[in-house]
């Protein structure tokens, strides 16, 4: 392809992902809800343990100012507390060290919440957008568990780590090196990334949900018919790569500070600093409260690339790192 047929193409490719942010911002308005700005540096943040922020200084002085934000969470959690009813965001998030075809370091993120959802309502609201804003099909919903049994043979609710590391070796997955051997959401982590999302929303969307609890700090826990005990936690997948996370979000501010206070033992037990406790937002939890809702956030680069036929975000993004 010539130097002026490849520019021309990425031309319209950022043409076709401005028409998307426009349909986008369309759904949401016709749906009532607020856009909303929130601050991208802040000093405080949401600890996460698979996720490394960016710290931000002040060159002149080495005064430490904050971290670029991973996601808006904390802060539109605040609005929600503030009685805001049904907001949306598209930002600028940073995550350290994640680089490749579906990764950058800064991203665009879109993140929205809606007081009165429970997950029913959280999945099918991403999957309108999904369908109004990527001329996608309707999504198939299918239980964690579920997945599980078809694409692995195993119970990921129920399996021990013998069991799942069995499973590795029968699948021929690589093991990494430092794999807690003892530690089930490393191993179930491992089959999901290796053997299970790769064949995510092969014809269509395809939205997993009800992870396990332990994979679901931030969100409402329940148990099941069968005893199972799960996260009500939900995540969009398409052509097998992973689009979007929601949550029928966790409202209790002392459970949610034992979990980050669990990820953050769980940082150092890993060699990694502790991050400080967003305790704003965990003050506004308490008083004035937060109201029941769901919230997601979705890759909008990811969704353009699918959406345009691309091989990379890089081919949908103006620069990339």
């Amino acid at each position: 392809m010539s130097g002026g047929a490849v520019l021309s193409l990425r031309h319209e490719r950022l043409r076709r992902r401005a028409e998307m942010l426009a349909r986008l911002r369309s759904f949401f308005a016709g749906r009532g809800f607020l856009e909303v700005e929130t601050p991208t540096v802040d000093a405080e943040i949401i600890p996460e343990l698979h996720i490394e922020p960016f710290a931000v200084g002040d060159a002149s002085n080495q005064q430490a100012l904050g971290f670029l934000q991973a996601s808006p969470e904390l802060h539109m959690k605040r609005l929600l507390c503030e009685g805001l009813p049904a907001i949306f965001q598209v930002t600028r998030s940073f995550r350290h060290g994640e680089r490749g075809a579906i990764h950058n370091p800064e991203f665009t993120m879109v993140e929205w919440y809606r007081a009165g959802d429970d997950m029913a309502a959280g999945m099918t609201l991403l999957d309108e957008l999904c369908q109004a804003v990527a001329g996608a099909t309707a999504a198939t919903r299918t239980s964690y568990a579920e997945a599980f049994r078809t694409h692995v043979a195993v119970d990921a609710h129920r399996a021990t780590c013998e069991e799942l590391a069995a499973t590795a070796r029968r699948l021929n997955t690589a093991v990494p090196e430092g794999i807690h051997a003892d530690d089930r959401d490393e191993w179930l982590n491992l089959l999901l990334a290796n053997v299970v999302e790769p064949q995510l929303g092969a014809d269509r969307p395809e939205i997993l949900y009800d992870y396990p609890g332990s994979q679901s700090a931030l969100a409402v826990t329940a148990t099941r018919a069968d005893g199972t005990h799960v996260g009500e936690r939900f995540e969009l997948y398409w052509r097998g790569i992973e689009l979007a996370n929601g949550y029928h979000e966790l409202t209790d501010a002392a459970a949610l500070r034992a979990r980050l206070e669990e990820v953050n033992r769980q940082r150092a037990a890993d060699g990694r600093p502790a991050l400080p406790l967003p305790e704003q937002l965990l003050a506004a939890m308490i008083d004035p409260g937060l109201p029941a809702c769901s919230g997601c956030a979705l890759g909008f680069d990811r969704l353009a690339m699918l959406a345009c036929g691309a091989d990379s975000i890089d081919d949908v993004m103006t620069f990339s790192w």
